[in-house]
């Protein structure tokens, strides 16, 4: 089983034959290129030539964070998956006012049950969050793809407003992004930056283009249909990584900076990265497909879906979680 590799430290990838080294000064790290699935960099890290060239024919993305944990880029390989007729169709689908907005509510969709089945877990451990419950249980998701927009904000609005009930430690107000203001949205922000990357490795493994998106524009320099398929999946992977984080005093106030804003240090990152890839090993029994999958793979079979969907097949639901 291939695996993501996360490199915090500073360094060069270097290449030597048909292997792939991590150098840092004095020290030469051997890696199994065949047992990783991207590399992950979070540090100031160096890629020679020979390594990505190395890396670009074995498929591996590779992903690059800011000293802040936000994403910037990856080093993209040529798509090896490759389907005209898929690409076509994607974007006709996108191209279609009615198809699209078909595609961006059954998104929404899929966000809103996900928030609700999260935030009812928690309901049953005794939080008090029904007030918020009620909110996102009103929300009738219709409308062109403004509308469903603004359905969509009102449900992370209220999810968001509901996480003070949730956690035991650190007060949240309200979500800002550059630079996060406190612990919370620190982690969150890290957290989705991490569930984008990943969504954007299997999306790689598929015919679909990544950056025609149904939700969010597509626009330059982003692979879009990665932060559409990724909002489906943050309540559960991200969210729920959080809480677990958080309420089990796994982080605390040391494990942050605040010279811009608040940050993970180093070790808070390492901590995040390690529930984090816990969480997509873990495995649960699929209703339909009758056998374990991970939820990383959960990401790759909605990606399968939307294809069947763009070809006619079969009908797109969004993933929503049952147990």
């Amino acid at each position: 089983m291939k695996n993501p590799l996360y490199i915090t430290s500073h360094g060069i990838l270097s290449r030597k034959d048909n292997t792939l080294y991590f150098l840092q000064e004095d020290v030469k790290k051997q890696i199994p290129i065949h047992a990783i699935s991207e590399i992950n960099c979070f540090g100031k890290v160096t890629v020679r030539s020979g390594a990505a060239s190395f890396l670009m024919k074995e498929g591996i993305v590779v992903n690059f964070f800011n000293k802040y944990g936000f994403y910037e880029g990856s080093l993209y390989p040529k798509i090896k998956l490759n389907s005209g007729l898929v690409v076509v169709n994607q974007s006709a689908h996108y191209l279609d006012k009615q198809r699209r907005e078909y595609v961006a509510k059954e998104f929404v969709e899929g966000i809103k049950h996900n928030v609700l089945k999260t935030m009812k877990y928690y309901s049953k451990k005794g939080k008090n969050i029904e007030e918020f419950i009620i909110n996102i249980e009103k929300e009738q998701i219709s409308g062109d793809i403004y509308q469903i927009l603004s359905s969509e904000g009102r449900i992370w609005n209220n999810f968001y407003q509901s996480f003070n009930g949730i956690l035991r430690k650190f007060p949240f107000t309200k979500r800002e992004i550059r630079p996060p203001t406190d612990e919370i949205n620190s982690l969150i922000s890290f957290g989705n930056s991490l569930l984008y990357t990943t969504v954007l490795s299997e999306l790689y493994q598929t015919y679909l283009h990544p950056s025609v998106s149904f939700l969010h524009e597509p626009s330059e320099r982003r692979f879009s249909l990665s932060l559409d398929l990724a909002d489906i999946f943050k309540p559960i992977i991200v969210d729920r990584t959080i809480f677990k984080l958080v309420n089990n005093n796994m982080v605390n106030k040391k494990h942050f900076t605040h010279d811009v804003g608040c940050l993970l240090n180093d070790k808070g990152k390492q901590i995040f990265i390690s529930e984090y890839q816990k969480k997509l090993e873990t495995t649960i029994m699929h209703q339909t497909l009758n056998k374990k999958v991970s939820y990383k793979y959960l990401i790759r079979l909605e990606g399968y879906k939307l294809i069947k969907h763009f070809l006619n097949d079969k009908k797109y639901e969004s993933f929503k979680m049952w147990w």
